[in-house]
């Protein structure tokens, strides 16, 4: 077995382009009925607003694959700790044998998570935009921007979050990394109308995000409700799309924005949804024109852990990083 460090795996797999093709190829399989993935187990820790998920996925044809065991706990910033943890562990595909344990405290997770969203606003928001409008300043807020920078060019971001003093180290912090300027708003409502794209990012429990904002030509990128109790986006907003995108619709419509949508009746599962590995299959066309309001739910799914765990893994090997565990045993002293 092979154990890698957060350490390592922050100095040599980073959110570029390559990350993000490889998460695409991901979708793309699961479109194709290439991958195995079975659904998401969770723990709720309601006292302590945490949560643990178990994700999974295997890949047809690849050597191994990911068991996934990522946390999240959102008070965490009140003690100066990021909300997201976890570690990933590569399982033979041919003998179950654990192959290698990447301990990356979420680090992984934050960048199959912001390549998933930098994937969705180059098939669904127009190719020119200027605004990008971000709700929520935590560590994802951070990642999301990075990556969509990847994809589009854009020129101010707008922020938004429920903490005045986050959302200022979060415009300080990203207009000197992106060297663009990151205004400060006041309220979701004024991101939201004055972006191109809005990406959200949060662990809300009652929407964010009203229909009556929309504008012709924005995108949004859901993210944060990936749990039955949370939501982002008020239930119209999903009906107002002209296009709505899903990681998976049977995921979504068990804990993303889409079954808050479902429940209400404001859709069924005979409307219109399509899934990203369509998209990225080609198996439907993204955008059709300017002005279509698109919308994409993302809960996270298991295929973009193994992609991420099996890239990683793969640039590490091609290094001869990592500690090398063998003929290990476990001896129990009385």
């Amino acid at each position: 077995m092979i154990i890698l460090t957060e350490q390592e795996l922050k100095q040599y797999v980073q959110l570029n382009r390559e990350a993000i093709a490889i998460v695409e190829e991901g979708f793309t399989k699961l479109a194709n009925d290439e991958v195995v993935m079975p659904p998401i187990m969770r723990v709720d820790v309601h006292d302590q607003d945490g949560e643990v998920d178990v994700k999974t996925a295997y890949i047809k044809g690849k050597d191994m694959f990911a068991i996934k065991v990522s946390s999240g706990f959102f008070n965490n910033y009140k003690v100066g700790l990021p909300s997201g943890n976890g570690l990933m562990m590569l399982m033979s595909a041919r003998t179950g044998i654990p192959q290698a344990l990447l301990l990356d405290n979420g680090y992984l997770t934050e960048v199959r998570t912001a390549a998933a969203g930098a994937i969705a606003a180059n098939y669904l928001s127009r190719e020119e935009i200027e605004t990008v409008g971000v709700i929520g300043a935590g560590s994802q807020a951070r990642f999301q921007v990075r990556a969509l920078k990847l994809v589009r060019n854009f020129s101010e971001i707008l922020i938004y979050s429920r903490s005045a003093d986050r959302a200022k180290k979060y415009a300080e912090d990203m207009s000197a990394e992106l060297g663009i300027q990151v205004q400060v708003m006041d309220s979701a409502e004024k991101v939201v109308r004055s972006s191109d794209v809005v990406v959200t990012t949060t662990p809300s429990k009652e929407p964010i995000i009203k229909a009556e904002w929309l504008h012709p030509g924005l995108h949004i990128t859901a993210m944060g409700s990936d749990a039955e109790h949370k939501q982002e986006l008020e239930t119209e907003v999903l009906a107002h799309a002209d296009k709505l995108v899903c990681d998976t619709k049977a995921q979504c419509a068990r804990l993303g924005e889409l079954h808050h949508a479902l429940d209400r009746g404001i859709l069924t599962l005979d409307s219109s949804i399509i899934e990203i590995g369509q998209l990225t299959s080609k198996q439907v066309k993204g955008r059709d024109h300017e002005n279509q309001i698109t919308v994409c739910d993302l809960t996270g799914t298991g295929v973009q852990d193994t992609a991420i765990a099996l890239f990683a893994y793969n640039e590490m090997l091609n290094r001869n990083i990592g500690i090398h565990v063998e003929n290990a045993e476990l001896t129990i002293k009385n």
